[in-house]
């Protein structure tokens, strides 16, 4: 397994290690309802270190990012970010990303830790811009650390004014005496926060005067565990999960981030612009457990007459809000707000209703 710039520290704070994406990564560490309770009320702090990172520079890096991802680059400026995906060419996914505009002609495009290899090998094949590409994964160190106390934590480790820091924006500066740091705020857990982006040489450094300056705010290191309860309380898809190569952004509920804006010929706009206007045969639907039980990935959704209707691609026990959530690919006949669903639950039907996201308000 490969390891990050923080396993040996995750150990040290008493983690329960488990494999992911090739990673020895802690999955928690108090336990998942307390870590993430405390994002929601604290601070948590999380090694995000084994995500992926490209840069893809020179006069054709525009050109290339955006034939490669389904949002249109053009609306970016230096210091701002994207969400987007990288269409398969056959209407799927191969994995959901962020693009950084680091300068007019560099973009760092921040990928999924089990896809990395997958993505670089797919931005080679693609490559006929000859844009000039850098995986640089194995040389950058993320922490995410996230929660209402946040900016209080990490004001007191840099002279940068972070509440200036919008949604969706980055700057990049001196932080806990390092220079050259990534100071972002894109968020996985809809608790607010930041994400910071350093070499491994300093990585160690970074998280240990975080966590003595998280001291007196209450500041836990939280899991991969406790990463996917959040984020499922928000809504958001897990490359996997709820996303994947047999899937479309339009199926997904994600044609916020499919542009067919004038010039944007990325790879699968015709087939995805069909999919937008003629409609599609399923969705992503978000649903709430009305009767007790737990909903997990790969169970049946059924109709009010038993018949299958879809499958569930995420679920568990909100923390917050004590109840059963989860999302799934539903029929379109059956997919309104509101509507009432059946989750075969260990041969039990149990019966859920759909709802608006995020569950967690």
């Amino acid at each position: 397994m490969k390891t990050t710039a923080f396993t040996h520290l995750h150990k040290q704070l008493g983690g329960k290690m488990v494999e992911f994406a090739g990673f020895e990564m802690p999955v928690q560490y108090s336990g998942i309802n307390d870590e993430h309770i405390n994002v929601r009320k604290n601070v948590g702090i999380f090694d995000v270190a084994h995500m992926g990172e490209i840069w893809v520079k020179g006069k054709k890096a525009f050109d290339f990012v955006q034939k490669v991802t389904s949002n249109d680059i053009a609306k970016l400026s230096p210091g701002k970010i994207q969400y987007s995906c990288f269409p398969n060419g056959k209407g799927g996914i191969i994995d959901d990303l962020l693009v950084y505009q680091y300068e007019e002609q560099k973009y760092l495009l921040v990928v999924n830790a089990s896809n990395i290899e997958k993505d670089w090998n797919w931005l080679l094949s693609q490559n006929t811009e000859k844009a000039e590409l850098e995986n640089a994964s194995d040389k950058i160190a993320q922490i995410a650390v996230q929660g209402p106390e946040t900016t209080k934590v990490l004001q007191n480790l840099t002279d940068i004014n972070l509440s200036e820091i919008k949604y969706y924006t980055f700057v990049t500066g001196k932080f806990a005496g390092v220079d050259n740091v990534i100071i972002s705020a894109t968020g996985y857990t809809g608790a607010g926060g930041f994400e910071i982006y350093a070499y491994n040489s300093d990585a160690e450094k970074i998280w240990t005067k975080i966590m003595k300056a998280g001291k007196k705010y209450g500041i836990k290191p939280a899991g991969l565990a406790a990463r996917d309860t959040l984020r499922l309380e928000m809504g958001f898809c897990l490359y996997g999960n709820d996303i994947d190569d047999t899937t479309s952004p339009i199926e997904a509920g994600l044609g916020w981030i499919t542009k067919f804006t004038e010039g944007n010929n990325f790879i699968d706009r015709d087939y995805l612009q069909k999919q937008k206007k003629e409609g599609v045969k399923k969705r992503l639907r978000a649903f709430e457990m009305i009767e007790g039980g737990i909903p997990r990935k790969g169970y049946d959704l059924y109709d009010s007459e038993e018949n299958l209707i879809g499958k569930v691609t995420s679920g568990t026990m909100s923390p917050m809000l004590k109840k059963g959530i989860g999302m799934g690919y539903i029929n379109k006949e059956q997919t309104k707000i509101g509507n009432e669903i059946f989750v075969k639950i260990r041969k039990k039907m149990k019966i859920a209703k759909i709802v608006k996201l995020p569950f967690y308000k």
